[in-house]
């Protein structure tokens, strides 16, 4: 009854906005640092299909039932999904009038505001899970491997929540723009950040960048993250990891050059077992963060091959990609399963994760892959998404006009 009912659901949907020829999506929210500057508008986003609920799998995370004094119940509702890119430490310098401080009020927010969207959401009553215990890969009737939703039980009343974190490569441009430039491990053995202060002093905090800052929320809320999961960190490849220069240049490489990059390489090495011990996890942003949709099938494979190399290789096997620029292979990845998602699907991705308004999953029928998009909490969306995103937060307690330019709001 209720798979007849979303389906009766959404085909009214659907006929509604053929009627008014209304767009169905916001544009997919873009990184501002992208290396390839390649044409092509930002793919629209379609109205998913409901997920059926009569295939979701027998899985629990953990099994239901009382422990602790805590009921856990099993949850079949929608798994929301924010994502966020590294946060602004020192707005001063983010939004001091240069070529990229509208850029960054589009696609970022600042600690203040990152500290507040968490606690929001931790009062609205969401727990944290890993995006890898959402979806299983098992095998159907028919032989064949399939993704199926897992049942979570959740402690009674909670919502779950997957955090994801794109371009947490600590980028040069972002050196020089108020943010954290890598990750360390802190003279007390936990995740640090270290940068520079707008005066130019050397600074480690775990309170100036996302990832330990959530660190340190969980320390203080423990039933934030019932099951240890923290979020996952979706990387390129085409200036390293997680502050550190791991890559190579292909064009001229010396030997002094691959000398330093092995040392960057075994400086992150501890960065990433701590990472994972911890509770976060990595995914694939591609590693020239490149265009799915409009890329060469010969340039998709030789970047993946590049990020298996050259990322893959320090942080383990992923079955999570992360479509840079929201753009999505095929021109539409849940109604076409075309040769570019084949071909990724193949490299062993089974999760494939872009942009949209709303957190849905589609699992696909013809192939084992899910798709899901995700929200963006940013300067765009605190401007002009207000309403979208009430159930998360309220962007009038969140967003700091003081310190951002003085750009149109729609909520003002």
């Amino acid at each position: 009854m209720r798979r007849l009912t979303a389906f009766l659901l959404t085909l009214l949907m659907l006929l509604s906005l053929a009627a008014c020829g209304g767009q169905t999506s916001d544009p997919p929210a873009e990184d501002p640092d992208a290396p390839d500057t390649g044409a092509g508008e930002p793919v629209e986003v379609l109205p998913p299909e409901p997920e059926p609920y009569d295939i979701l799998d027998p899985t629990v995370m953990p099994e239901g039932g009382v422990r602790d004094g805590v009921t856990y119940v099993a949850y079949d509702g929608i798994v929301e999904h924010l994502f966020f890119h590294p946060v602004i430490a020192y707005p001063e310098l983010a939004f001091d009038g240069d070529a990229q401080a509208n850029g960054l009020d589009d696609y970022m927010v600042t600690v203040d505001e990152y500290n507040k969207i968490l606690q929001s959401v931790y009062d609205k009553g969401y727990v944290l899970v890993d995006i890898g215990d959402v979806w299983s890969e098992t095998t159907g009737e028919d032989g064949q491997p399939k993704m199926v939703k897992n049942t979570l039980y959740l402690p009674e009343g909670k919502k779950p929540l997957i955090l994801s974190y794109d371009d947490t490569n600590y980028y040069d441009y972002m050196l020089q723009n108020g943010f954290a430039y890598k990750l360390i491990i802190g003279e007390d053995g936990k995740i640090a950040s270290w940068g520079k202060d707008p005066q130019g002093n050397e600074v480690v905090s775990r309170d100036l960048d996302a990832i330990p800052i959530l660190d340190k929320f969980v320390e203080e809320h423990p039933d934030f993250s019932p099951f240890g999961a923290k979020g996952c960190l979706s990387l390129t490849g085409y200036q390293g990891i997680l502050g550190y220069r791991t890559q190579t240049d292909t064009k001229s490489w010396s030997e002094a050059q691959e000398a330093n990059r092995q040392k960057e390489i075994e400086a992150v090495k501890p960065i990433v077992a701590e990472l994972k011990r911890t509770g976060w996890t990595f995914g694939s942003h591609t590693w020239g963060h490149i265009r799915l949709g409009s890329k060469s099938m010969e340039s998709i494979q030789a970047d993946t091959a590049r990020w298996f190399d050259e990322v893959g290789s320090l942080v383990g096997p992923t079955t999570i990609l992360f479509y840079p620029h929201g753009e999505r292979p095929d021109g539409n990845d849940w109604q076409n399963t075309g040769p570019v998602f084949q071909y990724l699907q193949s490299q062993g991705f089974r999760v494939f994760a872009s942009v949209g308004i709303e957190s849905f999953s589609y699992i696909k029928k013809d192939i084992c892959a899910v798709i899901c998009d995700r929200l963006h909490p940013d300067g765009t969306t605190l401007r002009h998404s207000r309403d979208r995103y009430l159930q998360f937060y309220d962007a009038k307690d969140i967003m700091d006009v003081t310190v951002r330019p003085q750009r149109e709001i729609d909520w003002a």
